[in-house]
């Protein structure tokens, strides 16, 4: 083993900017980075740029004529083809579009190459997580999958059983539809309710197809969760799934959008339960996958609240240096916030929650409380699939 972790860096992933009233804005990556700098992080970890995705690799989950769609916007944008989910409103076309998405997808294969083969034991591209994109169309501000991407490199490089956990406020639909009827992925997900929330998708009964059935689950949470339902559903379900499907390697995405200052979604998430999931996940894949962990960003609209501390608590933990809860923000790092955004961040890394507390399954459940029924309903739809008590 080379080296504990790797951070993918290139600082020309900030490139992928769908444009100044587009809320996926790209300072919440280039925030993310120096707040990790500003903690000493990247002396903790190996930092590594990855080559761009080419097109056979790409071609791994997307169809060759949507890859050429996409090239063809970014070369053009005002003709962006609609018909594949490019030029929308989600998903702007923009020059060098697909250059920049092929860019923030090798840095999530080269994650999973990494760990694969033992180059380092955990690898995060926060950078990464666009969980949206089909194998033929861009959605959800995603033009390329690059998790679906890193998981079926892995699967080329010889993997028989990867496990993905989807903690986005989101579905994590394209995911779920690349991997629907293989059953060497699991995909579980849990989600602001699709009643609720954009993509629609994600309901207790998608459960995978053929030999796969029972590969997909879904834990489709009422809007208003907070950190004990959240985390109650999550310890509810994920860890023993992992423990019976034995992963190989942990894939975990780690959309920061369940915050309650997100302005897109309607869950109420601490950064403190946020933390404790990535915690969570940490110790999954050393419980369970020999340390092999893959650990990607994704959604999170609060790019100076809430995403720099997110995801930089993400990298402390991979890289085996905790930032504690109560550790003071660097004066210089706030300097610069205000300096480009002209907002004042925050001053601790704690929404002022830590230690989160929340009760677990086995202390019993109420059939009548909305949280416990989103647990139920997942627990009843794949549990009994996989031979496991529901």
């Amino acid at each position: 083993m080379s080296g504990r972790a790797q951070l993918m860096w290139d600082e020309a992933v900030t490139g992928y900017d769908f444009g100044p009233d587009h809320p996926m804005d790209p300072v919440r990556l280039s925030l993310t980075r120096s707040l990790v700098d500003a903690f000493g992080l990247d002396r903790e970890v190996s930092v590594v740029a990855a080559k761009p995705a080419g097109d056979s690799t790409l071609r791994l989950v997307h169809r060759g004529d949507y890859v050429e769609a996409v090239r063809a916007a970014s070369a053009e944008p005002s003709a962006a083809d609609g018909a594949y989910g490019l030029g929308t409103a989600d998903d702007p076309a923009f020059a060098g579009m697909h250059e920049v998405s092929a860019l923030i997808a090798g840095q999530s294969v080269g994650a999973a190459e990494a760990v694969w083969r033992g180059e380092a034991l955990h690898a995060v591209n926060f950078a990464g997580g666009l969980h949206h994109a089909m194998p033929g169309s861009a959605s959800g501000f995603c033009i390329y999958n690059d998790a679906s991407l890193a998981i079926a490199r892995l699967l080329e490089l010889g993997a028989q059983r990867v496990a993905y956990v989807d903690v986005d406020v989101h579905h994590g639909d394209g995911v779920q539809a690349a991997f629907w009827d293989d059953p060497r992925v699991l995909t579980v997900s849990l989600h602001e309710h699709p009643r609720t929330l954009f993509p629609q998708t994600g309901w207790p009964e998608e459960t995978g197809a053929g030999s796969a059935e029972g590969s997909a689950v879904n834990v489709a949470l009422p809007a208003g969760t907070g950190d004990a339902g959240w985390l109650r559903a999550f310890h509810s379900v994920v860890p023993e799934l992992i423990a019976d499907f034995r992963p190989q390697v942990l894939v975990t995405q780690h959309g920061a959008d369940t915050h309650f200052e997100d302005p897109l979604a309607h869950l109420a998430v601490s950064l403190d339960a946020q933390r404790a999931v990535q915690v969570a996940c940490h110790e999954l894949a050393h419980e369970h996958a020999e340390g092999r962990w893959v650990a990607l960003g994704g959604g999170g609209y609060a790019v100076v609240e809430v995403v720099p501390r997110s995801w930089t608590h993400l990298v402390g933990i991979a890289a085996g240096r905790e930032v504690a809860p109560e550790t003071m923000i660097p004066e210089s790092w706030r300097q610069e916030v205000f300096a480009r955004t002209r907002q004042s961040a925050p001053r601790r890394m704690t929404d002022g929650r830590w230690p989160v507390e929340w009760k677990d399954w086995e202390s019993g459940y109420d059939p009548a409380d909305r949280l416990d029924q989103a647990v139920l309903a997942a627990r009843r739809a794949v549990f009994p699939l996989r031979g496991l008590l529901a």
